[in-house]
């Protein structure tokens, strides 16, 4: 069965930091380029990050840049979100996704993504 499950999210401050995860199950995905998404009450669901299977491509949302890094550990088939300097909109909640082209997931809210994990909310007060 292939599956994504996320974790790491929670109530932060603003300035704090949290670290997501993104699991991945099922031996079709452990060489998917992978990414983060995240959607906000009453938004559209809106790109994040993303990084190819090797991690030597990575890209970054205009609103992420120097806060957010993404990395994959592909022995644990385990991508991570490092938060840092955390905002009040960043409070969201974020989904990780896979897919075999790492242009689908860079490009726009990822309506041509093919798989999805549950979500975990992300939460930063001020």
């Amino acid at each position: 069965q292939v599956q994504l499950v996320e974790s790491g999210g929670g109530l932060v401050q603003a300035g704090g930091s949290l670290r997501l995860s993104c699991a991945a199950s099922g031996r079709t995905l452990s060489m998917h380029p992978k990414g983060w998404f995240r959607q906000a009450p009453g938004k559209e669901r809106e790109f994040v990050a993303a990084i190819s299977w090797s991690g030597g491509s990575i890209y970054y949302a205009d609103s992420v840049k120097g806060r957010f890094t993404i990395s994959r550990d592909n022995g644990k088939n385990t991508v991570y979100l490092q938060m840092n300097s955390l905002k009040p909109e960043d409070t969201a909640v974020y989904y990780c996704a896979a897919d075999n082209s790492l242009a689908t997931i860079t490009a726009g809210s990822g309506g041509r993504v093919d798989y999805w994990g549950q979500g975990t909310q992300v939460t930063v007060s001020s």
